[in-house]
Formats: structure tokens, sequence, C-alpha cells
């Protein structure tokens, strides 16, 4: 059971990393076109031009908000008219990266649970998405890369994010078609079990990872010396391509009950 919860807090922690691309306001990020003061109309005006500031300002996260009108409806609704809202209060709407970020929160808070009830394809994106992230990070800072392994955040991290939005946005909706997926198929997954635990430190171990490095990875344990970031990132890179490739039954239990938990977080 220690072994069950510590690898669910390492999934989580990975997930969790996603989340932090989406903070608000990433610092550095360059203004948009739109004007820098909130807009002063009613929420009814104030919302489309909140969406054409959208449209204007990344084509990325203008395709985001597209397939959450499509998939989400009724949340999409609720969440622009927030952002109209919040407008017409006095807040500065124009950058388009601190709206996705709350658009993200918002739709995991409210519907990030259905995911766990997606089919295999989609439910299994959400952590090549994870892997991809890692991969690119990796390639730019091992500190970055170690950083979304543990759920830190820094400038440097929130920095990455603006610059890669097609990938961001790739993440995002990744979880976004998860839900879409749950809510049409409604999987009941039976929970992981020790037995699945126990095969995934198995694996682990026969790609060749020392007890140390599991322990990192699934225990959160930093030995001295601490592993070096370089290194570190490809046992993080090895540990979600060691989950990808379980059996299918026992990687998508896992899977399952790590998205419903990081919704519930």
């Amino acid at each position: 059971m220690r072994l069950v919860l510590l690898s669910l807090a390492a999934l989580i922690a990975v997930s969790l990393g996603i989340n932090l691309l989406f903070e608000a306001n990433v610092p550095g990020e360059p203004p948009s076109t739109a004007a820098h003061l909130a807009f002063p109309e009613p929420p009814g005006v104030a919302r489309k031009k909140i969406e054409a500031e959208i449209d204007r300002g990344s084509p990325d996260y203008a395709r985001f908000f597209q397939r959450l009108h499509a998939v989400l409806p009724a949340e999409y609704g609720t969440i622009l008219d927030g952002f109209a809202k919040q407008a017409a209060n006095g807040s500065d709407v124009s950058n388009v990266d601190a709206l996705v970020s709350q658009a993200v929160r918002d739709v995991r808070l409210s519907n990030g649970v259905v995911a766990a009830k997606a089919d295999g394809p989609a439910l299994s994106h959400i952590f090549d998405m994870q892997l991809a992230m890692m991969q690119a990070l990796a390639v730019k800072d091992a500190r970055l890369c170690v950083d979304f392994l543990y759920g830190g955040a820094s400038q440097a991290f929130f920095a990455f994010a603006a610059q890669n939005r097609p990938l961001v946005t790739a993440m995002a909706t990744a979880g976004l078609e998860a839900i879409g997926s749950g809510r049409v198929n409604q999987i009941q997954r039976q929970p992981p079990s020790a037995a699945d635990f126990d095969a995934l430190q198995s694996a682990m171990k026969s790609q060749g990872l020392s007890d140390v490095e599991i322990a990192a990875i699934l225990e959160g344990k930093t030995p001295d010396p601490p592993i070096p970031d370089a290194r570190m990132c490809t046992v993080g890179q090895i540990y979600l391509k060691t989950l990808a490739a379980l059996p299918e039954p026992v990687r998508l239990r896992i899977y399952g009950l790590a998205v419903e938990l990081m919704a519930r977080s």
C-alpha cells in the first residue's frame, strides 16, 4: 500500500506540472495587441471583444477555445461570461496566456474527473503529452525538466510556456479530448492494485534505473549526493515511458486513478 500511495504521488506531481504551465500572467510575456485597459462595456460586448482578442492573440489558443466550445459548450459560455464580468469590473483581460490558464483550471475542476472514464487512446494521450513536454524541456534546460517532473515552477518555466504555445495547447487539448471521451464512454475502471505498482517498479528496474533513482521518482527522496538534473530528467522520461509500456489493463488503471486524483487536487 505504501508503494501504491507513493507511486500515485509521483504521478500526480508530474500531472500538476501541467497546471504550472497555465499559471496566469506569464512573467516576461509581452502584451497582446489589445488595449491594456479593461473593457468598460457591458458583459455581452466585452465577451465579443475577448473572443476576438483570443483569435488575434494566438491561433493555437484560439483552436483550444474552439474545441472547448465544441466539447463543453455550456462550460465555454460560463468561462467566457466570467471573463466578460472581470472586464466589466475593471480587470485587464488582454493577456491570452492568462485566459487559457483560467480556462484550463476551470475545466479541470468542473469536469476533470470525467477524463478518468475516457477510452484508452484518449486517456493515454494525456500522459503522452506529459512525456512530450518533458522531452521539450530537456532540450531547453534540464532544470526546467526536473521542475516539471516535481511540480516546481520558475520564471524561466513560465517563459518557456509562453514561447511554446503549440505544445502547451496540445497538452490542454489532450485533457479536453479525454473529458469528451469520458462523457461519451463512461468507462468504469477498478483502482490499481499493489501488484500493479509492483509491476511498475520491476519494469523500471529492467530499464536500468537504480534503487536510488526509483526512490527519487516514486518517493520524492533526494539522495546525497543529489542526482544531477540531466540524469533526473532522463529518469522522469524513463518513468513515463515505462508506464506507457505496461500491459494495457494495468496502465489504464493507473492512468485513470492519477487523472481522477489530479482533478480533485
